[in-house]
């Protein structure tokens, strides 16, 4: 390990004396964000995840490979991989200016993920960038050009060290079946304290910072470090809910953050990559904002540095998205219901503006003129409807369709008419979402609230049941409600947002507010998701997604 110098060894000496007078409980979860800063993350609503380290070199899952490897491996992959690293294509201005195009308000990168290898020139291991050929520190250059770009500067930072645990004889694992020796883990959280003061001290304010690895002394450690240093930093995970590859299955009233892949892994894979299309991508986008959360979508350059062509295909397929639809998803809160099946929700409540997404509209001609019934929004006398991007007055080349967006307040809901008169695209095809922005709204119910209680499996007479269960906990009549459940096979901790269909049964009978419904088993060990469902005359309210495995 380098030797710390003198003015950096006593001012680190400084902080951990104060960082130990203001320790607190380990089984508590510490969270000094302030809620101005909270407020002003929220806000934000999109950012960019950047998954890179001298691992990519190998197309394998970032640091894990690490993880049940033989010493040969180990050994080889910590003294041999870093010397052929060499990112020289990184072009941290490119990133920012793309994502700064898709609508991303922030960059969140990653400086140390579990493996221990540092991506700026720390003085507190040689295991890190300023010892491969590509000798520059890239945590420097991705702030720079992050600031640059008028975008917030977030640290992805793994107080887990692979390396770290192989040096002190440990078996590189994520979980201990004992606790770490005293000796040792002084030692391990020193470390991450001491990398922790250089992130904070180095590179100016940083923004954001999502921890991931190492709950308990570990994290809550750095974390009073990046407070203590930098008391306006917003930490995600670490402080709140970071739902990874899945979304909640109902609005979030606490801030929370999603982060997912653009594909199946975070790092750059070269072969057998498994891409979302760029309408699911920004139809999760969409239901992000509409139950109340923020966006990490991720990217993982090549070894060289450059974003792989598909990657920056998504991008820019978002961009287009964004510069005609941003404001729909910037600085917005949920409405009253996230959802009308398929037209979403977000809003602006100064403004009273409400902005609906016109999702699953697949092959909508240019120049076609299309009807949708919003139910739970009602209209004012100084109410305006229109499509975001577009004049509402000619589509090109077809002179005698009227592109006019009419709109009238009707008994059953907002009936809307509108063209899509846009040409985005060559070919006039364009089936990403449209949107439509209507002006001094106001709610026209007040929803019902669901839970969805846990399932069992019930067995009777030689077969097996799941017994689903809900609650309705809020309503204004019951008698005006239907009541049943959706339910589909769970694709997989990675896979589950590549689809969101569901399968739904029958009604059940709503008694004193509880509805209960028996799916016969049909395949055994199979792991289903499943979440109740009421329906209203104006619209339909889902409870949490749950699972359970049949047996």
């Amino acid at each position: 390990m380098k030797k710390l110098s003198l003015a950096f060894a006593l001012c680190t000496f400084s902080l951990l004396l104060l960082a130990q007078t203001s320790l607190n409980h380990e089984n508590e979860v510490l969270n000094l964000n302030k809620p101005d800063r909270v407020e002003w993350f929220r806000n934000l609503g999109f950012g960019m995840f950047i998954h890179f380290s001298f691992d990519s070199q190998l197309g394998v899952v970032i640091s894990h490979s690490m993880a049940g490897a033989s010493d040969d491996y180990l050994n080889r992959y910590i003294k041999e991989l870093p010397k052929t690293f060499n990112p020289k294509e990184f072009d941290a201005h490119e990133i920012a200016t793309l994502a700064k195009l898709a609508g991303m308000k922030y960059i969140v990168f990653t400086t140390k993920h579990h493996s221990g290898f540092c991506m700026w020139d720390t003085e507190t291991t040689d295991f890190n960038i300023s010892n491969t050929p590509y000798r520059n520190d890239l945590v420097a250059e991705y702030v720079e050009a992050t600031r640059n770009a008028g975008l917030a500067v977030g640290f992805y930072f793994s107080p887990e060290d692979f390396n770290f645990l192989y040096e002190n004889g440990l078996q590189v694992r994520r979980r201990f079946t004992a606790p770490i020796p005293n000796q040792i883990m002084n030692k391990y959280l020193e470390l991450n304290e001491l990398q922790m003061l250089e992130l904070m001290a180095k590179y100016g304010d940083i923004d954001i910072l999502f921890y991931d690895g190492g709950e308990g002394p570990l994290v809550e450690k750095c974390k009073q470090v990046a407070w203590e240093l930098q008391p306006d930093v917003v930490v995600t995970r670490g402080a709140m809910q970071t739902p990874e590859q899945t979304l909640p299955g109902v609005t979030i009233s606490d801030p929370w953050e999603a982060n997912l892949t653009m594909g199946t892994q975070w790092a750059y894979k070269p072969a057998d990559e498994d891409y979302k299309s760029g309408l699911r991508l920004l139809e999760i986008l969409i239901e992000t904002r509409a139950k109340g959360g923020n966006q990490l979508l991720n990217i993982g350059p090549k070894p060289n540095g450059e974003i792989p062509e598909t990657q920056e295909d998504r991008l820019r397929e978002i961009a287009a998205w964004n510069f005609i639809n941003g404001e729909a998803i910037d600085a917005t809160e949920p409405w009253i219901i996230p959802n009308e099946e398929n037209i979403w929700f977000t809003w602006k409540p100064k403004e009273k503006c409400l902005y609906a997404f016109l999702t699953k509209q697949p092959q909508w001609p240019r120049g076609e003129r299309r009807e949708f019934v919003i139910r739970s929004a009602e209209l004012s006398e100084n109410s305006k409807v229109e499509v975001l991007g577009q004049s509402s007055e000619l589509v090109e080349y077809m002179p005698d369709i009227d592109a006019t967006t009419y709109f009238q307040q009707k008994e059953d809901g907002l009936h809307i008419s509108c063209v899509r008169a846009q040409r985005i695209y060559n070919n006039h095809k364009w089936n990403n979402p449209i949107v439509l922005k209507i002006t001094n709204c106001k709610p026209a119910l007040i929803p019902p609230v669901v839970k969805t209680e846990d399932a069992e499996i019930i067995y009777s007479k030689g077969s097996s049941f799941i017994q689903f269960k809900g609650t309705i906990i809020k309503h204004d009549d019951e008698e005006k409600l239907t009541a049943c459940f959706q339910y589909r096979p769970y694709a997989g901790f990675v896979e589950e947002l590549y689809s969101d269909e569901w399968m739904e049964t029958t009604n059940a009978a709503i008694n004193d507010s509880s509805f209960v419904f028996k799916l016969p088993v049909q395949i055994k060990n199979v792991t289903y998701q499943y979440r109740a469902l009421v329906k209203h005359p104006k619209a339909s309210i889902f409870g949490e997604i749950k699972r359970i495995e049949t047996k």
